[in-house]
């Protein structure tokens, strides 16, 4: 009687990430995030041109992160790249901020809808208090110089709540883009007090109204605090 013939089965290749990609992936995102941030806190003037290898020595990056976050951020509309004759960001105009505000306006005007419809009451209430501590700050005179500071991370924490009721990843990633663009034409606004004082009032009318559950009152009232915002911009640029 023959022997039965054992078959051995093809062992499971388990597929490897491969590391240098990977690597090389969060170094572009790295080189993203310091290209940005070289801008916002004007190491990089806004309208400049500066040549890649300037960038590397002023940012501390390698050529090749920097150069894939060179593609994006054109890809972005941040900067445009001149072959042969260096790298050109984005200058804020007239025309940048009326459209930035106008694509913002459209967006979170349904946002504000929805989270007036779905937002805890809680997120709301935090919110409304949060703003509310920072005004009684301010309007007393007893704010410092991190208020300006501060009334960023509200603007933040407001408008990503927005845009996160809505539950679309193609709106957040947009939003993401347009906030760059926000920031880059915030770059010469000073942030006075009358003006911080202003923002936070123009938001607290759209919490409260979300509080209440009226979503036609919070679209009605984040419509205004983007024409108002605006027009504090256009006074500016």
């Amino acid at each position: 009687m023959k022997e039965p013939v054992s078959v051995k089965r093809p062992r499971t290749r388990i597929t490897k990430v491969d590391e240098p990609v990977e690597s090389g992936r969060r170094l572009g995102e790295m080189a993203y995030r310091r290209i940005l941030e070289g801008l916002f806190d004007r190491r990089i003037s806004a309208g400049s041109f500066i040549s890649q290898s300037e960038l590397m020595q002023l940012l501390d990056l390698p050529i090749q992160p920097l150069r894939d976050a060179l593609r994006v951020l054109e890809t972005e509309g941040i900067l445009k790249i001149h072959a042969r004759s260096g790298i050109e960001f984005l200058k804020a105009d007239l025309e940048l901020a009326r459209s930035t505000y106008q694509f913002r306006s459209i967006i979170e005007r349904s946002a504000a809808r929805a989270f007036a419809e779905t937002a805890d009451t809680a997120e709301i209430t935090r919110l409304i208090a949060d703003h509310r501590a920072l005004l009684e700050r301010l309007e007393s005179g007893q704010a410092d110089e991190r208020a300006a500071d501060e009334i960023e991370q509200l603007e933040q924490r407001f408008h990503s709540s927005m845009i996160a009721a809505l539950r679309n990843p193609m709106i957040e990633t947009t939003a993401r883009r347009l906030k760059n663009y926000v920031a880059v034409i915030r770059l010469d606004l000073t942030a006075t007090t009358p003006r911080m004082i202003r923002t936070i009032r123009e938001h607290l009318d759209v919490l409260d109204a979300c509080l209440a559950r009226d979503p036609a009152a919070a679209e009605a009232a984040l419509g205004y605090h983007f024409q108002a915002a605006l027009q504090r911009i256009l006074g500016m640029v």
